[in-house]
């Protein structure tokens, strides 16, 4: 009797946590879609079904590489970048920062330990705004969406970003800015997973503990690519049939840095991430969106995100808080208009 007493409640608790899912959204949205525009379901559904296979290799080989990094410990060779001349300490700061195979949610209490321990601002500001930028997986899926020169683009943006915010902070801690930028430190991450202290070990199949590490990633990353990226060319297939071309061209289209401007701070708050965000720039880019303004709304977007932000100001003073925002969007801002002159 007991167990026929709970299971009601065990299946809500399943229920409402699907509910919660990009699954349910997708299945919603489709339903949706069903019920109102019976006409037009099957062209939403087939748009998404075919940009999702044709990214599907891209999703393959990111998620084989990430897991790779992962179980050979490559966050070594990013805590390797700030050792040495400060000079030296942000260049390569903000290289790796694009090379590094953290979460979101990792990169913080990196950072944070990295400021505890008392490497300097310049040199941790270079990697945390590129770090949100572009890392292996992100890479593939925006080429993947948007075309090898648009994710080249964004890379190269992504370490210009970097070089930029930790020189710009070095000139300023120089003229008595930022003295003690922590407002307080606590080594646990956020979710649990602070970065990690492992020797580097390229053939990490050779540990039974890494290989274990490899398949976890493989299918926790796996997972949360597909239901991500499923979600987005839903929501891009939506974009694509519902929203008026006119009214994307008048928002963010047409020449001139007015364009480019209004996206960057458009993407500050309705940025969704660096997976969903690709096929949906796809979309808007069809409809009139020109590829500086789409540049820039992916730059602001991944360096003022809500958790992004969160984060950010819990763990510094104000001052540091505005420097960060003020870098990352003028740094988009900046970025979009090379790429559309370029």
């Amino acid at each position: 009797m007991a167990e026929l007493t709970q299971s009601p409640k065990a299946v809500g608790q399943t229920l409402s946590g699907l509910l919660k899912t990009p699954w349910a959204l997708i299945v919603a949205i489709l339903v949706l879609v069903a019920i109102l525009d019976p006409g037009n379901w099957v062209n939403v559904t087939t748009f998404a079904a075919k940009a999702l296979v044709h990214t599907g290799q891209y999703i393959l080989f990111a998620v084989l590489l990430l897991s790779y990094l992962k179980a050979s410990g490559a966050e070594t060779m990013v805590a390797r970048a700030f050792e040495g001349r400060e000079t030296r300490m942000i260049l390569l700061a903000a290289l790796f920062g694009g090379l590094a195979p953290f979460c979101s949610c990792e990169v913080i209490p990196f950072i944070a330990g990295l400021l505890a321990l008392g490497a300097p601002l310049s040199a941790v500001m270079a990697f945390w705004l590129s770090s949100p930028l572009i890392d292996p997986p992100t890479l593939l899926i925006t080429a993947g969406a948007l075309g090898w020169p648009f994710a080249i683009g964004k890379a190269v943006a992504a370490v210009a970003l970097g070089l930029f915010g930790g020189f710009a902070v070095r000139f300023l801690m120089r003229q008595g800015a930022f003295a003690q930028p922590l407002r307080h430190y606590e080594p646990a991450g956020c979710c649990g997973c602070g970065p990690k202290k492992d020797t580097l070990l390229w053939r990490f199949w050779q540990e039974p503990e890494r290989r274990v590490r490899f398949r976890r990633e493989f299918v926790q990353n796996g997972l949360f690519l597909l239901k991500w990226l499923a979600l987005a060319y839903v929501l891009e297939a939506l974009l694509v049939s519902y929203v008026p071309a006119d009214l994307i061209a008048r928002l963010v289209g047409g020449e001139g840095a007015l364009p480019i401007v209004i996206a960057a701070f458009v993407g500050m708050p309705a940025y969704l991430n660096s997976y969903v965000a690709p096929p949906l720039l796809a979309g808007l880019m069809e409809q009139g969106m020109s590829a500086g303004a789409a540049m820039s709304f992916m730059i602001a977007g991944a360096v003022s995100s809500i958790p992004a932000m969160a984060a950010v100001w819990s763990l510094v003073k104000p001052r540091v808080f505005a420097a960060y925002i003020g870098l990352g969007i003028s740094g988009a801002i900046a970025a979009g208009i090379l790429f559309q002159l370029l």
